[in-house]
Order: structure tokens, then sequence, then C-alpha cells
């Protein structure tokens, strides 16, 4: 399976990397792009789980611990999420026939997502859709004949909260869609989202591990954490016990963390009123549960993991990195700005960090999109952040800088690329194509704007999910 898995997948986790260099300061550009492909490798959860995942006869070995697999009746794989395919077809692999059967919804098929005993499912993302749904019932039914001798192994990145959608009675898959376009829109930060979706959720917030515990079955989960604020993974073959939240870990946030955010952001007269009524007045049976103990937890990947290996990637080159932040957050716009005041400082003044440097963060900024706001296009945060250096670093004001933002699990935003690169030769090209760039921000058309000049990065399903990841590199100043 494993030849099979290198000779589908494509070379280069960047697709499109000779065209991004055709054009623009391609020296630069040649530098983030070959940090980002070296990250985005050492970082994809199909490598990560085999790496510490493997079957001695009967035996699952998973770094220091053991699972007797023929003791079991059944062994069951379930999972959700933008990495999702890379880390099933990992699981998939390695248990081969002790594998009873597996079903995981992904956002990206791929053509190697080719799998023994799983079947896998397109859900919807960001907002949740039929199929989705239909795939959680489908696991509903096996988690409900399961018993005290079966198995359960769980995977997840970000993006299970959409993806795994399945409303609690009363509510619908219409009511989840609302809610989720409505948030997204609303300027609230992942964890306050996640505190409504949770709470109006079967599955989210570890209500399917809840499920799981009622039937006497074992959990083993392997997890990626894109929260903001997550510690580095350290070895990811001892298990994890602070794991928190997905469908099949202990939940942080609760009830009413969720009704603060209702009233905080003014949102109870604009979400399906079903929504506001069930959360308001849902007793404590309807909290999310806070503790596992009987389960084993594996963190594979955390945003401090992508920052750390893109610092040894442009180390590698000889070029000095540094780590600006992995808590990054913010209106993107806006971030893309202050990363050029960072370039033009350094080349100016040497501060804070000489040139030529590389400056790394990850976090997730985000766009809010008011009511009554024009939209004219598509886009996504990291497109809209690298419009936003592309004016603060034009022509002379930082010559060479250059910033590369992706949305590190292939999709930015409502688009099919992950992300957006810029220099300070991409304002004058989008004017030359006669492109407002400021017009694009505007109406939230920051896609059509990069593609148009050839400054999207299109890598398709990268194996990790954790969140943006922005690389800039600034060299000497003339």
């Amino acid at each position: 399976m494993n030849n099979i898995y290198n000779n589908l997948e494509h070379s280069s986790k960047i697709r499109n990397y000779a065209d991004i260099c055709s054009h623009g300061d391609a020296p630069s550009r040649r530098v983030v792009l070959d940090i980002a492909e070296g990250t985005l490798r050492r970082l994809d959860a199909y490598e990560r789980i085999k790496g510490i995942m493997h079957m001695d006869g009967s035996l699952l070995r998973i770094g220091g611990r053991t699972w007797d697999l023929a003791e079991k009746r059944h062994v069951y794989l379930l999972g959700s999420g933008k990495a999702a395919n890379h880390m099933a077809r990992a699981v998939d692999e390695v248990l081969g026939d002790y594998l009873t059967r597996g079903i995981v919804i992904v956002k990206i098929p791929e053509p190697w997502d080719i799998y023994r005993h799983t079947e896998q499912y397109v859900g919807g993302h960001p907002l949740p859709n039929a199929a989705g749904l239909a795939a959680c019932e489908k696991i509903l039914d096996l988690v409900d004949g399961a018993g005290p001798d079966d198995l359960f192994i769980g995977v997840v990145s970000g993006g299970s909260s959409a993806l795994m959608s399945c409303p609690v009675d009363g509510l619908t898959l219409e009511d989840e869609v609302a809610v989720t376009d409505i948030m997204l829109k609303s300027g609230a930060d992942i964890f306050e989202i996640n505190a409504i979706r949770r709470h109006i959720s079967k599955f989210n917030g570890g209500m399917l591990a809840k499920r799981i515990a009622s039937r006497g079955a074992s959990l083993i989960h392997f997890g990626i954490s894109d929260a903001v604020g997550s510690p580095p993974t350290g070895d990811i073959s001892v298990p994890y016990d602070r794991y928190r939240a997905t469908p099949f870990g202990p939940d942080q946030t609760t009830l009413d963390d969720a009704r603060r955010v209702i009233r905080e952001y003014g949102v109870e007269g604009v979400l399906p009123r079903r929504v506001v009524d069930y959360l308001m007045n849902a007793g404590p049976e309807a909290e999310t549960p806070k503790a596992f103990p009987q389960n084993t937890y594996y963190l594979i990947n955390t945003l401090p993991d992508a920052c750390r290996y893109a610092k040894e990637e442009a180390e590698k080159m000889g070029l000095p990195a540094y780590i600006l932040t992995s808590f990054l957050q913010g209106e993107a716009q806006d971030v893309g700005a202050v990363f050029a005041s960072i370039a033009r400082e350094i080349q100016a003044t040497g501060q804070p960090f000489g040139a030529p440097c590389v400056i790394i963060s990850a976090g997730e900024a985000t766009t809010k999109i008011a009511p009554g706001d024009p939209i004219t296009g598509h886009g996504g945060p990291s497109q809209e952040e690298t419009l936003g250096f592309a004016m603060g670093v034009a022509g002379a004001k930082a010559p060479g800088a250059c910033l590369l933002s992706i949305d590190s699990e292939g999709t930015d935003g409502t688009t099919d690329v992950a992300g957006g690169i810029t220099d300070s030769t991409s304002l004058a090209a989008a004017t030359a194509a006669g492109i407002d760039v400021r017009s694009s921000l505007r109406g939230h058309a920051s896609y059509e704007a990069l593609r148009d000049i050839g400054d999207t990065v299109y890598t398709g399903n990268t194996g990790t999910n954790l969140c943006d990841l922005n690389i800039m590199y600034v060299p000497g100043g003339p």
C-alpha cells in the first residue's frame, strides 16, 4: 500500500510551484516556497502515524503501549477532518484485516485515498452538508451496536465540527448550516463558534466519545490540534493526557460560553429561533463531557510544530529564521499590513532582526463580513492577508520582501487554493492587470485578484491541518 501511496501522490506539496516562480521576485518566492514545501512534508499525518503505530502479530503497538486485537470482537475506525484522508489511510494500512470497518468523513477527496476496509464520505466545509449527516447516521448505527469487547480508533483533525454534523433531536441540518454561516461572518473566533456548535451536536465536543463509552467499548484517538495556544507536541508516541475537544475528546467549552457568545455578538435575533431556544433553555444533561480518563489519546501535530519545522527548514538553507508567534489572530488584511511594516523596519534599521532573514508565524486570522457588505468574489483570510502585505511592501518600500500565507490543510476560505503569495512587485502587477486591490479587499474577492496575477498557492490535501502558516522572507535592502 505504501508503494501505491508514493506512486499516486504528487511529488510536490505545492503543485503550482513553477507557475508561482515564473514572475515577480522569483528568488524570494523560491525561498518561502521551499521552506513551506519542507514543512508540509514533515507535518503529513500519514507519515506521523506510521512512524509510531505498527502491528506485531496480533499486537497493536503505539509507542510503548500495546493492545491485543485477537481479544477484540470488532475494531472500528472512525474519523473526520481536513487531514482525515491521510490519517485514516495510515490506520487502515497498519491494521489490515484486523480492521472490521472504517468510516471517515473528509473535505477534499484525492485519487490516492485507497483503503482496504474503510468507507470515505465527502462532507461539507465550512458549511455542513447532507452527505456528512448521512455518514454520521451510519456511525451512530455502528456505535449503538458496539459492546465491551470492541475497540474504536478515532482520527480527527480540524474541520470536524462541520464535516461531522449531526444535530441534536429537534434541530435540523439547515439549523447547523445557518449557525455556522452566521457565526463565521460574525467576527467570532473559532473557540467562540465551537462553543455554540458543540452544544447543538450529537457528535462534537466529546458527545461521540460519550456514546462509545456508554457501550463499554475502548477508544484510542489520534488528533491534530488546530487550536491557537496548543503546546508543541514533543514525543508523539507518548499518550497525551490533556487532549481536549473534537468528537472523541472532552470539551472545554460550556453551555454558559455558548450563551455568552450569542449575547456578546448580538446574534440572538439572527440565529435560527430553535437553536437559541434550545441553548438558552438546555439543562445540565445537555452539557458536553469534561473528562475521559479511560481513553488513550495521541496528539500528533500542533501549531508550534509548524513554526518549528519551518524554522528548521530555513536554517537548513543557511538563513537566520525567527518565530514571531504561534498565537497570531486578527483581521487578515491588517495582519498582512503588520507583516509589511516589519519587513520595512528590518530593511531600514535592522530591527528587530538583521536582513536577510525569515519570519515565521502560525495562528488563525479571520475576515469579518458584516451584514450588507458587498461580496464581489471569493477568498479567504490567507489570501486577504497577502493582498494587505502587497500594498505595504510595494515598490521601493521593501524590495524583495515576500510573504506566503496558507491555510495549511490546503483550502483557504471558500476557495480550492491554500492561500496566496505576494512580494514587492505584486501590487504593480495587479495594477497593470487592471485590478484595484483595495476594491478586491472591500468586496472580499482576494481569490480573483491573486488568481489573475498568478499569486494563488495550490496544494490540494496536505495531510495536516494547523490553521494558517505564514512565512516571510526579507532580503537585504538596497
